[in-house]
């Protein structure tokens, strides 16, 4: 028999919750194979642990008192999961990640043909199947469009992801100094420092629509202090940071220069908005 853990972290969101839970007990699971889910709800006031504990009873909740987010509600997640049994497999999954019914077959078997000894991606796209929406990621930060063959990549956004025992052994949790954001990617990119492979699987294994708004803390039609504000918060783009994660993975250099352009970004969004739709024009032509 082989045991999969299934980590989320949910806040306020229990339609898409409930839904992403749906399509999960819907899996098509090999046989000799069990999955449990570790749910940690940061103190949602909507109703979400209400109803998940009505249609889904087996799901064990852990709670929060809104200040975890999500890197640091997946941590109390997958710590609780590890404490209670040593799990063949953990997975990842957003709470507004819709996955494919042969979604964590697709995942076991791929992880099986690498011995259990690399991180397995899996891709999203969109409701409509035009692109790619959240997955895995070159080392220019974009994510590989799948086709059908496995994609080395260097880190990875935490939609859909499996981490086999042996890589949990040598890596661990993730990284509690981050607070929302920034910890799968350092998760991806310490298993790269550390020479162990992650893939990309070659099909999209589930939907997420990509967010596609601009950023509060550098959008020009916020006041400045305000933007201010919403940079420092926990799900902003705190500083601090994003130069641990820049000062561990790239050196102190990049570290200073990205501390910089965020501040630069906040106080002067306008160019950056410019400069974006510039960019934007270039790949259309």
């Amino acid at each position: 028999m082989k045991y999969i853990a299934i980590l989320l972290t949910v806040f306020n969101r229990k339609h898409e919750t409930l839904l992403c839970l749906a399509n999960l007990y819907k899996q098509r699971l090999p046989d000799k194979v069990c999955i449990k889910v570790y749910l940690t709800d940061d103190g949602c006031t909507d109703g979400t642990s209400e109803a998940i504990c009505q249609t889904y009873p087996d799901v064990h909740i852990i709670k929060g008192n809104g200040t975890l987010y999500w890197n640091r509600g997946m941590y109390k997640a997958w710590e609780t999961a590890s404490n209670e049994r040593q799990y063949d497999y953990y997975i990842w999954l957003n709470d507004d990640t819709f996955t494919y019914p042969e979604t964590i077959s697709t995942l076991l078997t791929t992880s099986q043909k690498k011995e259990d000894k690399a991180i397995i991606v899996g891709p999203t796209t969109n409701a409509q199947h035009t692109q790619p929406t959240y997955g895995g990621r070159l080392n220019n930060g974009e994510i590989p469009i799948p086709n059908g063959t496995l994609i080395p990549v260097t880190h990875f956004n935490g939609n859909i992801v499996l981490i086999p025992r042996s890589v949990y052994q040598i890596l661990g949790n993730l990284d509690y100094y981050f607070t929302h954001s920034k910890g799968d990617f350092d998760y991806g990119l310490r298993a790269h420092q550390q020479g162990i492979n992650i893939f990309q699987v070659g099909s999209y294994l589930g939907e997420c629509e990509l967010h596609h708004t601009l950023d509060k803390w550098c959008n020009p039609s916020i006041p400045l202090i305000q933007r201010l504000k919403i940079l420092h918060r926990p799900n902003g783009m705190p500083p601090k940071e994003s130069f641990h994660l820049e000062y561990r993975h790239y050196g102190l250099r990049m570290a200073i220069f990205h501390f910089i352009t965020i501040y630069l970004r906040c106080l002067f969004p306008i160019f950056w908005v410019k400069y974006k739709k510039k960019i934007l024009n270039t790949a259309d032509l």
